[in-house]
C-alpha cells in the first residue's frame, strides 16, 4: 500500500499525452488545444472599419462639412469625399479611403444637409486600420492554445471553419455487479440502481471528454476477462468501478493480471477508496476504482483528472488546491489520510456530515474535498485546512 503522494507522481510518471491530432469544425473546437499553428487568410478587419456610430470625415481647417451620403455595416460603395465633406456611418461599416477620421455622433450637430463638428480631431480617430487584429498571412494562435469561447469567435471571425486539435482521449466505462440495475427497471430485493457510469459520465462531460463508451458487467470471470480485453485494445483510458477489491466475486485485477496490464500501484493509504488501482497496457491507461460512489468520485478527481491531463499535455495536471479556515470540527478515525466532502466559500470551507464512501448525498452538495493529512487527527474551526477545489 502506497502513499497518496507516491500513488499521484506515478499517475504522472506513467501516463503519457497522446500526442494525436484530428480536424474539427470550430464550433465543435472549445475545450480542445491547436495541435499546429493558425495562420490567418485575411486581413482582420479586412477593411479600414468605423469604432463607432458617426460621422467619417475628410478633414480641413473648419467645423462644419457638407454631408454627401449614408455607410452602413455591409455596404460595399465607397463614396468619394473632398475636402470638408462627410457622411454618415455606423459602428463596423467601411470607412471611405477619401474619409480620414469618424466623429462619434454625440458630438455632431446636424442641420439639414450640413453638420457642425464640436472641435477638431487627428487623423485616424475612431477608425480601425486595416489588419488592426492580424494582418493576412500572420500567425493568428499559437500551437497549444486551449480554444476558449472567444478563441473560437477569433477563429471564426477569419473564416476559418476547421482546425487541427490534440485528439483526446477514447474512454471506456465499465461498472462491475450483479446487484446492479438500470434506472426505469423494477428495484426487486437484493438489488440497485447503478449510478457510477451516470456519476463518471457527467463528470467526463463536464471537463470536455466526449469520446466514452459504458459497459456492464455481471460478476462472471470469463465476461469481465473479455470486455476488459476489448476495451484495452480499442480505447486509451479505461476506468472500472467495482470488482477489484479480493472478495470471493471480484474478478477486475485477476482479469488485468491475466491480460498483462503492467500494474503501477495497488491500494492506497487513504479513505475513501483504499482499493484503487491504476496500471497500463500498451498506450493504455487502465484505473479500477472502488464500487462505492463517493469513494469512485473521489478518486476520479484525485487521479484519473490528473492521467487526463496529462495525457492532453496539459501543464497543471491537478485540481486547484487552496487553503481555508474550517468552519466546523473533525475527528479522523485510524491513520489513513482523508478526503472529506465540504462547501468551500470565501476562503472558509464547511466540513459536511456523512462521509460514508457510500453516501452521495452529501457529495452531491459538496464543491471542495478537504485533504486531511495522516499527521493530522483533528480539525478545531478556525484551523486552516487544505482544500481541493472541485470542477463546477
Amino acid at each position: 500500500m502506497i502513499s497518496v503522494n507516491e500513488a499521484i507522481q506515478l499517475v504522472e510518471k506513467q501516463s503519457k499525452p497522446l500526442l494525436k491530432s484530428i480536424f474539427k469544425s470550430v464550433e465543435k473546437a472549445g475545450g480542445y488545444k491547436l495541435f499546429e499553428d493558425v495562420f490567418s487568410d485575411i486581413n482582420m478587419p479586412p477593411f479600414r472599419q468605423s469604432a463607432m456610430d458617426g460621422y467619417a470625415l475628410c478633414l480641413h481647417e473648419g467645423l462644419t462639412y457638407n454631408l454627401i451620403g449614408e455607410v452602413k455595416a455591409g455596404d460595399a460603395h465607397q463614396p468619394v469625399l473632398k475636402n470638408g465633406e462627410a457622411v454618415r456611418i455606423f459602428t463596423g461599416a467601411p470607412v471611405p479611403d477619401t474619409a480620414n477620421a469618424v466623429m462619434m455622433q454625440e458630438k455632431v450637430a446636424v442641420d439639414g444637409s450640413f453638420i457642425t463638428v464640436q472641435h477638431q480631431i487627428a487623423v485616424d480617430t475612431n477608425i480601425r486600420p486595416l489588419g488592426e487584429q492580424v494582418k493576412k498571412g500572420a500567425l493568428a494562435l499559437s500551437k497549444n492554445t486551449k480554444l476558449t469561447p472567444a478563441a473560437i469567435g477569433y477563429l471564426s471571425s477569419l473564416g476559418i471553419s476547421k482546425v487541427n486539435v490534440f485528439k483526446k482521449p477514447t474512454i471506456a466505462l465499465i461498472t462491475t455487479g450483479n446487484e446492479l440495475v438500470d434506472a426505469g427497471s423494477d428495484l426487486t430485493f437484493g438489488k440497485i440502481y447503478e449510478s457510477n457510469s451516470k456519476m463518471l459520465l457527467s463528470a467526463l462531460y463536464s471537463l470536455k471528454f466526449y469520446d466514452v463508451t459504458i459497459h456492464k458487467v455481471e460478476d462472471d470471470y470469463s465476461e469481465t476477462l473479455s470486455k476488459l480485453k476489448t476495451v484495452i485494445d480499442e480505447t486509451d483510458l479505461v476506468i472500472i468501478t467495482g470488482g477489484i477489491s479480493v472478495g470471493d466475486y471480484d474478478f477486475v485485477g485477476k482479469a488485468l493480471n491475466e491480460l498483462g496490464v503492467t500494474e503501477h500501484f495497488y491500494k492506497v493509504k487513504q479513505k475513501p477508496g483504499k482499493p484503487l488501482f491504476f496500471g497500463t497496457k500498451n498506450n493504455t491507461s487502465i484505473f479500477a476504482l472502488p464500487g462505492n460512489p463517493a469513494a469512485a468520485l473521489t478518486c476520479f478527481y484525485v487521479y484519473v483528472y490528473v492521467a487526463l491531463q496529462k495525457m492532453m499535455d496539459n501543464e497543471v495536471v491537478g485540481l486547484p488546491r487552496v487553503q481555508a479556515k474550517s468552519i466546523s470540527n473533525f475527528k479522523k478515525n485510524g491513520d489513513r489520510p482523508q478526503f472529506l466532502k465540504a462547501i468551500y466559500s470565501d476562503d472558509q470551507v464547511e466540513i459536511l456530515e456523512g462521509q460514508s464512501s457510500a453516501m452521495q448525498q452529501t457529495f452531491a452538495i459538496s464543491n471542495a474535498l478537504v485533504f486531511v493529512a495522516e499527521a493530522i487527527e483533528t480539525i478545531e474551526k478556525g484551523d486552516s485546512v487544505e482544500v481541493i477545489l472541485l470542477p463546477v
